[in-house]
């Protein structure tokens, strides 16, 4: 059993309030479990407006299916108006 965790840091330019944050976060975090079916949370910088950290675990029997579902997801991110990706890390447990 492989588990891949990945912290994603965000940063959302548009956001005026930490209302717009959790509605742009809420919007992330089910797009990732309804497609990738990923465990996701916000585990750090709850309290800004404009900076999220994602929590995001992965469970599978293969490494490789882990590192790719990660590659897959982080690209979906990348490729969202919304949000800005400034720095990721993957670790394999």
């Amino acid at each position: 059993m492989v588990v891949g965790v990945c912290t994603v840091e965000l940063f959302i330019a548009e956001s005026q309030s930490l209302k717009d944050k959790r509605q742009v976060i809420l919007g992330l975090k089910d797009r990732l479990r309804g497609k990738f079916n990923l465990s996701v949370a916000e585990v750090e910088d709850q309290d800004l407006w404009q900076k999220a950290i994602l929590g995001i675990a992965c469970v599978s029997n293969e490494s490789r299916h882990v590192s790719q579902v990660f590659e897959q997801a982080l690209n979906m991110m990348k490729s969202m108006p919304a949000v800005e990706v400034v720095r990721s890390q993957v670790e394999l447990l």
